[in-house]
């Protein structure tokens, strides 16, 4: 064997390669490495990003598997969102920064079985920090709150110059603001100069750190940044969900694909599936009814005998070719619960399965001559005690950065004015769902803000309470829409709204790509008082 690889692999004592011994110890190392990997593992891996360039992101090794007399890694990159997690080969592992997991010591458990498992630098660094500062000496993340203005409100001139806005983060868009009386009134300040309209310039806000990644098309709103306001996505955030129940059986990709109607899906997340179809190539999904079968053959032989054509729902909406159903959780829990599994291959946050019963969804389809094709959905619980009006929203891949995001949390607006009631979303948000939030209340505020006029020809003025009553929007997350926007401002007492042309033409710009809108005269819904229905 030794001569072979001599007269083959090297080029002899006087070639490049060095000696037969020297090529073999490499052999033996590089054998060695890679039997060393084990899960826990952190280690610089090739990829490529959007624009096809070549990168070393660090990455910890989740699961390895032989295929095919050859290794795979299952690998998540740190600092990127868990959708590009991926299966690599060896050759694309950097072993010269290799580090390897710690031991943990073995404590006994309530079970009696010991605890330890191999973990990952990242754990031992988290569990360090949590012994030197405990929870309670943690800072907290909210946004700067608004000072309590201490005189009468004045007029102020339009050449006195505005102090910038506190900048804010992620961690201050829910920020818990006093929303009392005093902290309501807002005055509206538009120069006016020359017969001409001129607004004072506010600071821009920075740009967050930005991923680039080459996963499938992100929501219709992440990419848009037409509305003045930046709209990077991030790839870490809010999307991960709570490590109480990350094990890592839940942090792995298990379906390889889906085929729903006339679409092939690349599910971005794990979703509870039976475990024998995980390991078929393909998972099928009857578009209409949602039942997932195991082969072609079965699906075809199952339209054969599925009636439905539009979700098993009463229609509260439709105009043009988009509708709108109302499904109640209880009286249609299977098509409930196949939705809820298909919503988690694209939701890593969502850990509603099988209990559907509390819920209501309300199904977007597009129609056409076939039937009523699903395009997007979201939940909202009968009774919520929070004031939320959404619990799980999703645009499928196929259907994203097409203006249907937008239209679906417009739509859940539209059933608050109905209802009478403000509401906001369950937090925390997904990273897309974020800023397509974000996106949303900006524009829908902005349009307030330039529509107002007075007959006197004073500045306009308008109140926190004023615009949660018009848009359904609640106050925090008016109040936290202006503070991201830098909009809100105080001065001399009283509370200035300054606008600039870079956020007005923004606007303008964005609300011209902004074709789909909901008509409320097509809206046929009755709310109904869930607290006296016992059990719904």
């Amino acid at each position: 064997m030794v001569i072979n690889r001599r007269a083959v692999n090297s080029p002899g004592p006087q070639g490049r390669g060095g000696t037969s011994g020297e090529f073999s110890r490499k052999l033996c190392r590089l054998d060695m490495a890679e039997a060393e990997i084990v899960e826990g593992c952190r280690l610089p891996v090739l990829r490529k990003n959007q624009e096809n360039e070549v990168e070393w992101p660090l990455a910890e090794i989740l699961s390895v598997k032989d295929l095919s007399a050859k290794k795979l890694f299952y690998v998540h990159y740190i600092d990127f969102n868990k959708r590009l997690d991926e299966w690599v080969t060896y050759d694309r592992l950097d072993l010269k920064k290799i580090q390897f997991p710690k031991k943990e010591a073995k404590t006994p458990t309530k079970n009696g079985l010991s605890g330890s498992r191999p973990s990952s630098p990242e754990r031992e660094v988290r569990k360090i920090t949590e012994l030197i500062l405990p929870p309670a000496a943690a800072p907290a993340g909210g946004g700067k709150s608004l000072p309590v203005p201490k005189r009468k409100v004045e007029v102020v001139s339009p050449a006195t110059p505005v102090p910038p806005a506190p900048e804010t983060t992620q961690a201050s868009v829910f920020p818990q603001t006093q929303t009392t009386d005093l902290l309501m009134l807002i005055l509206f300040v538009i120069s006016v100069q020359n017969g001409a309209s001129r607004r004072p310039s506010a600071p821009a806000v920075p740009a967050g750190r930005k991923r680039k990644s080459n996963c499938l098309s992100a929501d219709e709103d992440s990419q848009d940044s037409s509305d003045g306001i930046p709209s990077a996505p991030r790839m870490t955030g809010s999307l991960v969900s709570d490590r109480s129940h990350d094990d890592i059986i839940t942090r792995m990709k298990n379906i390889e694909c889906i085929e729903l109607g006339r679409h092939r899906l690349k599910p971005w997340y794990f979703s509870p599936y039976p475990q024998e179809l995980t390991v078929l190539p393909v998972l099928y999904l009857c578009e209409f009814c949602l039942k997932y079968l195991k082969s072609l053959k079965c699906l075809q032989r199952h339209l054969t005998k599925c009636n439905l054509r539009h979700p098993p729902g009463n229609e509260i909406y439709r105009k043009g070719t988009i509708s709108f159903f109302e499904i109640d959780g209880r009286k249609n829990k299977s098509y409930s619960q196949n939705l809820c599994l298909l919503a988690k291959c694209f939701l890593d946050h969502k850990t509603l399965y099988y209990d559907t019963d509390p819920f209501l969804f309300y199904i977007m389809t597009e129609y056409d001559s076939k039937g009523f094709h699903i395009v997007g959905y979201f939940s909202k619980e009968k009774e919520s005690t929070e004031d939320y009006n959404v619990a799980c929203i999703l645009t499928l891949p196929p259907y994203q950065r097409r203006g249907y995001g937008k239209l679906l949390i417009e739509f859940s607006y539209e059933l608050s004015k109905v209802e009478g009631k403000t509401g906001t979303p369950e937090k925390p948000l997904s990273d897309l769902g974020l800023l397509s939030y974000r996106s949303y209340w900006s524009q829908t505020i902005l349009e307030i803000l330039m529509d107002l006029k007075t007959e006197t020809g004073e500045r306009p003025q308008i109140t926190i309470n004023e615009i949660s009553e018009i848009t359904s929007i609640k106050k925090e997350d008016v109040i936290s829409t202006l503070q991201y926007l830098n909009l809100i401002n105080y001065y001399k007492g009283q509370y200035i709204l300054t606008l600039s042309e870079d956020i007005v033409e923004g606007h303008e710009r964005a609300m011209l790509k902004r074709i789909l809108r909901i008509d409320s005269k097509c809206l046929h819904f009755t709310p109904k008082d869930w607290s006296k229905r016992g059990k719904w």
